[in-house]
């Protein structure tokens, strides 16, 4: 289950109330055109005043407790520990914080949004995880980095692009084969000798593969859902949402 607000999506799942997490969407902002209206991010040609002042809303109405670490994100595997003030956003796909007032964030807009939290709800994680990420491990490497076996920790699944709508070569297929055969069945083939993949189920197998059974969330489309998420694939000019997540 999840709470919805004019700005985001509050997940429900079984963390301890310290655990916070909050995902956009992008309604509830004063960004226009394709970015309408609550667009996060400074790279995708935004007026800057709009995503400062969409920012500024998020930190107030969201209780933030700081700035989010924002990432340089690259599609790839790295994982930046959030050690306090950051001037510069360091190249990364997922970030962790082991203290509290610490956010945590990754940008989106058809990419799967993974969070991670222990039983006690001492440390989490966020991850940006779209096919190239899920396929290089980038979630392994953020399990890793929080320093636990898989299968003390819990994942929640943010909002990402569904598999009628996710469209992949034969070679995108073939890398997830190679991780591991189960992952057959989260693709369906087209006549065009493409494939329709299913994001949410290479990520649960990925992460039942490293321990993590507890896994929530998952079951939008960001192209389909037109009014509630920004989507890459459905018009490449768009923003993007962010997912956040700190100890309080």
């Amino acid at each position: 289950m999840t709470t919805r607000a004019s700005r985001w999506i509050v997940p429900d799942w079984p963390v301890p109330a310290r655990v916070k997490v909050l995902s956009t969407l992008r309604t509830g902002g004063v960004s226009d055109g394709d970015y309408a209206s609550f667009n996060l991010a400074q790279h995708v040609g935004d007026d800057p005043a709009a995503v400062a002042a969409n920012r500024a809303l998020l930190r107030q109405a969201g209780g933030l407790p700081s700035e989010p670490l924002w990432l340089n994100q690259v599609h790839g595997t790295g994982v930046a520990t959030h050690a306090g003030e950051n001037v510069t956003p360091p190249t990364a796909d997922a970030s962790i914080a082991l203290e509290r007032g610490r956010v945590c964030a990754v940008m989106t807009a058809d990419c799967l949004p993974v969070v991670f939290t222990d039983r006690g709800g001492t440390r989490i994680g966020v991850s940006h995880a779209g096919w190239r990420g899920l396929a290089g491990g980038v979630l392994e490497a953020t399990i890793a980095a929080l320093g636990v076996p898989g299968r003390e920790l819990r994942a929640w699944l943010g909002p990402a692009i569904g598999q009628d709508a996710f469209e992949v070569g034969a070679e995108v297929r073939a890398a997830f084969l190679q991780r591991s055969a189960a992952n057959a069945a989260a693709f369906v083939a087209r006549a065009s000798g493409k494939y329709h993949a299913d994001l949410y189920a290479l990520a649960r197998n990925t992460l039942g593969q490293a321990g993590v059974t507890e896994v929530h969330g998952g079951g939008w489309c960001t192209s389909r859902q037109r009014e509630e998420f920004f989507s890459f694939r459905r018009n490449p000019k768009t923003g993007r949402m962010a997912t956040l997540a700190w100890l309080d």
